[in-house]
């Protein structure tokens, strides 16, 4: 998702944080998102903010952490918080008595009476008994597990370094302990990987009975020990087509299966999509605590220094980066990007309402116009409010058709 970022870029000016009397926010935040950054190995595909810390700082990370959520809480103007993300780096890799406080202080400022989705991120190899059963008994009712792959040479191409086989044990605790909702993450499109392999791996998760399962094609993101190989010619890339075609039979095989694709890379059975996620797809306004996560509150969005050391400084008020204030064109485009890529679409009558001059609203609807006839944005239905929604096909091509429309509204 987009609350990770990489690191600091050359250019990217450092500034204070703004407070919550600083801002007024007509709809309060009811999701938060946590970023604990440690890992035990940086995996060669990840451009999430994540560290080995030889300096054992957890203690003092979940001390900071603590008073940085402390900080931000008086935003959620005591709405109970309908979700909860807390995401990595390793999130699991915390000491369960370091979760304890941290869990308890979560607890403590923020009002969870409305009994939010809450999702913590699991490596396979971290999962125990005794976390499982701390989280579940704080209210944790969803686990995100990194699986990726069940085949070792496709998680080797990764640098994964998990037992496929840890997969399982990891789901069996944590619904011994009584958490009812598991996702895994699985990606495709890994240099040397076949369609049979891909179909292998989705057999494999369905044979899980998991509740959602999120398919990524593999990205070779600027800076990444991934994209250096790539470079160097270490491997060869998966083409188009075939990453086209892996893409096609997740959709036909887990769609047999009974779920449902509600978002380009995401499935769920009926019911059990993720909520968080999908306030973040829905622009909707969410917290962020924690180096490197990013906020969205009243139309402003910054990310917190994406620095440990940094961050431990003054941590009720840490230093962001790419602070950006509301802009209403920039806005209307984020619409278009995060909400075309759902299944359920973009509402073009308020889209339309909410473009800045005529000239870009008819131009919007010609090229949605010329999308449709392609048949890549679905016809008009007699009985719903016009949505623009793409098709399977559509869904193909999601990014280069949201920057197209874009850049019609924000060129």
């Amino acid at each position: 998702m987009q609350h990770h970022i990489r690191n600091i870029l050359p250019g990217q000016r450092e500034t204070p944080r703004p407070t919550p009397d600083a801002l007024t926010a007509d709809r309060p935040p009811r999701s938060l998102y946590i970023h604990i950054p440690f890992c035990f190995h940086k995996c060669d595909y990840c451009d999430f903010y994540s560290i080995v810390d030889n300096q054992g700082r957890e203690d003092a990370f979940t001390h900071a952490l603590t008073r940085d959520l402390q900080t931000i809480a008086p935003w959620a103007q005591r709405r109970p918080l309908r979700t909860i993300f807390i995401g990595g780096g390793t999130p699991t890799l915390l000491p369960v008595p370091l979760w304890r406080r941290l869990l308890d202080h979560i607890t403590d400022v923020f009002d969870l009476s409305d009994g939010p989705e809450w999702t913590v991120e699991c490596n396979p190899e971290t999962a125990t008994p005794e976390l499982m059963r701390t989280l579940a008994h704080a209210g944790v009712n969803r686990i995100s597990i990194g699986a990726q792959s069940f085949n070792t040479t496709h998680l080797e191409t990764l640098s994964r370094w998990h037992d496929p086989e840890s997969v399982p044990r990891a789901i069996a605790l944590a619904r011994d302990a009584g958490i009812p909702r598991i996702s895994i993450d699985l990606i495709y499109a890994i240099p040397g990987q076949t369609l049979d392999d891909w179909k292998r791996d989705l057999d494999h998760a369905l044979d899980l009975a998991v509740e959602h399962i999120s398919a990524y094609s593999l990205t070779y993101e600027p800076g990444t020990a991934m994209t250096a190989r790539l470079a160097r010619g270490d491997f060869t890339p998966i083409d188009d087509d075939t990453d086209a075609e892996m893409m096609r039979t997740t959709r036909d095989i887990l769609a047999d299966a009974g779920y449902r694709r509600y978002e380009v890379s995401n499935y769920a059975l009926p019911g059990v999509e993720c909520r968080h996620n999908l306030a973040y797809w829905r622009q909707e306004p969410w917290l962020a605590a924690g180096p490197s996560a990013a906020a969205h509150i009243a139309g402003y969005r910054w990310k917190n220094i994406p620095h440990l050391g940094k961050y431990l400084e003054n941590p009720a008020r840490p230093a962001v980066i790419d602070l950006e204030t509301p802009d209403p064109a920039r806005a209307l485009a984020e619409r278009i990007m995060t909400g075309l890529r759902l299944a359920e679409g973009l509402d073009a009558a308020a889209l339309l309402a909410a473009c800045q001059n005529h000239r870009a609203a008819r131009a919007l609807r010609a090229r949605v116009e010329q999308l449709r006839d392609r048949g890549l944005i679905a016809p008009r239905t007699t009985h719903h409010p016009e949505r623009w929604t793409l098709t399977d096909e559509g869904m193909l091509l999601a990014d280069r058709l949201a920057a197209d429309l874009m850049h019609i509204v924000n060129p």
